[in-house]
């Protein structure tokens, strides 16, 4: 079952917020359902199957700092 995952990234652009997009939307075959990312809250919040781990791996390929804050709605 999916669940939503919470993160806190620092992005500064909507270059840095389309980047995490990019790299969690190649992620949909593997269990990322949708992704939001709200730069003004600095957070990310992805659906999905996977462990919050592997997501945030996958967001820190960014390059930007990033941490998992738990479980959203």
């Amino acid at each position: 079952m999916a669940k939503v995952h919470v993160f806190k990234a620092e992005m500064t652009c909507d270059g840095c917020s389309s980047a995490i997009t990019r790299i969690l939307d190649r992620m949909k075959d593997k269990g990322v359902e949708s992704v939001e990312c709200s730069l003004p809250d600095q957070t990310v919040k992805v659906k999905s199957t996977l462990d919050p781990d592997v997501l945030l791996e996958a967001i820190k390929k960014s390059g930007k700092t990033c941490s998992c804050i738990g479980e959203g709605s």
